[in-house]
């Protein structure tokens, strides 16, 4: 088990890496699982636990349990620090078709929620990409929550400071009426 699990990435690994090295690999998983060396995170994903102690970051699991996908909304709000409070739920943006529970995940005490958006908006341009972590932009983050919730999260409570107001200008233009009534809106209070 252990030479199997040091082959295998760190900290998570999939269901089919772990398929790749062994024959059974649902007795492989179940028995590694048992013996405390990895952790099942959710359906098909799990955590390294031998070989990386230290538990992955809410952002990491987001990211690696369903791909493509990026942390937007409130989450990356914060993370941009335009919004202060800090959220329960991290919000990912994905083109991958699902619904239900499939497109929850309870980890560490956060929901992380997986959300569809048209291939239109999805915006490879506005991803910030680092450590196997992606992030929306501030402005594409805005216009995501806009665009999912249907309102400004925490309106009166936004940084307006940190925002790049030629790029959400520039950005706006994408996104349905709806979200450019809103944003304008938003814009006029300030």
């Amino acid at each position: 088990m252990v030479e199997v699990l040091r082959k295998l990435p760190t900290p998570l690994f999939r269901t089919a890496d772990a398929a790749q090295l062994v024959s059974d690999d649902n007795m492989f998983l179940y028995r590694v699982s048992r013996s405390g060396y990895a952790k099942k995170i959710c359906n098909g994903v799990y955590w390294n636990l031998l070989f990386h102690p230290e538990p992955p970051k809410v952002e990491q699991v987001t990211c690696f349990a369903r791909q493509p996908s990026y942390i937007s909304c409130e989450w990356a709000l914060n993370y941009h620090g335009l919004l202060l409070q800090v959220p329960r739920v991290c919000t990912a943006v994905t083109l991958h078709p699902g619904s239900g529970k499939r497109n929850r995940i309870l980890y560490e005490g956060y929901l992380i929620e997986y959300s569809r958006l048209k291939p239109t908006l999805y915006l490879p341009g506005e991803i910030l990409a680092q450590d196997g972590i992606l992030m929306a932009t501030a402005e594409k983050a805005l216009l995501d929550a806009v665009y999912l919730r249907h309102q400004i999260p925490f309106a009166d409570e936004l940084e307006r400071d940190p925002l790049d107001w030629g790029r959400l200008s520039r950005l706006l233009a994408l996104y349905p009426a709806s979200v450019q009534r809103s944003i304008q809106r938003f814009i006029s209070t300030t």
